[in-house]
């Protein structure tokens, strides 16, 4: 833990190099890495899709304070964070300008195959889990995304044929984010009844998520991927949402250990699974244990606040909604959350950062920087 929060503080001089890259958007993109990303998973790597879905109760960063440090514009995009996310900082690590954009969004502007071609396309949904049962009806769940990727797949290959694409898609990053939301459904359940969750409960939960992931994975693989970066799940019991229920505002332990107990069965499918695809590259992003390290020293890192909301309303900011009658917080750059779940731009980009080149401990069996560099 100590060498961590050195390495991390280390980053902090590069994210302060990065801010000027988030400020003022570089006329020159850097040398790409990968010829193009597709992003998968929940509102962290969300870039729009959800705008464009219908029923009141799918989430959305539509409205205002979403987006008002977002270079270029201030305005919101459908990112649930008050400027870029995580997907957008593994896209500028890997050489893009930011991520690819929504596919919904490419669909409205009747942009998708060239987007898809020349860039990527982000299937990313808020609400979305690894189950099809959370939050049904309200998001594009995962497996739907790669059913989309797999309609997408088929149009490119109908613009320039099956060879370009198989050699564009082994050689692109695929991103995948997923399965907070499935721990917030899980807990929510349990509360309703009244009960705690028994071992064998949550022997079931992990079977069927590590399940779904592990086809998801598969099912990709079998579409052409080949370097797959995956961020676990993060420490779920401690996002202000979670605290504020709580006398005191600590974290939700029996959460926590929930979701660290899946990372660890995570990395071990991961593992098993990988010899089974041959040519199969992976990294698996330990969010959990960057994020505890980050919780450890805050203001090492320069962070002030680690358990608030910078915009809602209420105790820890967590009661209410960011909204543009919300209390905003000065500054913006030293919390950790931007929402009442969701992080700071800040938070996001040092969390790529560590995902991309180090700290070592934070990536697993290989970095993001390694997998985009390996031959495919």
């Amino acid at each position: 833990m100590g060498y961590g929060l050195l390495a991390m503080k280390a980053l902090v001089l590069s994210s302060i190099v990065l801010s000027v890259v988030v400020g003022v958007e570089s006329s020159s993109v850097q040398r790409r890495r990968v010829p193009a990303m597709y992003v998968f998973g929940d509102s962290t790597l969300d870039v729009g899709n959800n705008n464009y879905l219908e029923g009141e109760q799918v989430p959305r960063a539509n409205k205002p304070y979403y987006g008002i440090d977002l270079p270029g514009s201030g305005k919101p995009t459908g990112r649930f964070s008050n400027g870029y996310n995580v997907a957008d900082f593994v896209a500028k690590n890997l050489g893009f300008e930011k991520s690819p954009l929504a596919y919904l969004v490419l669909k409205a502007r009747n942009y998708l195959i060239p987007s898809a071609i020349t860039r990527g396309v982000s299937y990313a949904s808020a609400g979305s889990g690894i189950l099809d049962s959370t939050n049904a009806g309200n998001n594009i769940p995962l497996s739907q995304q790669v059913r989309l990727f797999e309609s997408t797949k088929a149009e490119m290959e109908a613009k320039v044929g099956p060879r370009a694409v198989s050699k564009l898609l082994s050689s692109s990053f695929f991103l995948v984010g997923a399965g907070s939301n499935d721990f917030f459904a899980f807990a929510t359940a349990q509360a309703k009844q009244n009960r705690t969750a028994t071992q064998s409960d949550v022997t079931a939960f992990y079977g069927t998520l590590l399940s779904n992931y592990s086809a998801t994975i598969t099912e990709l693989y079998k579409l052409g991927a080949r370097k797959i970066g995956i961020i676990n799940v993060g420490p779920v019991g401690c996002v202000p949402r979670v605290r504020v229920l709580n006398a005191t505002g600590a974290c939700a332990d029996g959460m926590n250990q929930l979701a660290a107990g899946f990372d660890a069965a995570l990395k071990s499918a991961m593992a098993a699974l990988a010899p089974k695809l041959p040519g199969l590259a992976y990294s698996v992003a330990d969010s959990f244990g960057l994020t505890q390290a980050t919780f450890a020293d805050p203001m090492g890192l320069g962070f002030v606040s680690s358990d608030s909301a910078c915009c809602g309303s209420g105790r820890l900011g967590a009661q209410g909604e960011c909204t543009s009658t919300a209390m905003l917080c000065a500054a913006r750059d030293s919390y950790i959350f931007w929402d009442s779940v969701h992080p700071s731009q800040r938070a996001a980009m040092l969390s790529a950062q560590a995902y991309f080149d180090g700290p070592a401990q934070y990536t697993s069996p290989i970095s993001f920087k390694q997998l985009a560099n390996m031959m495919s």
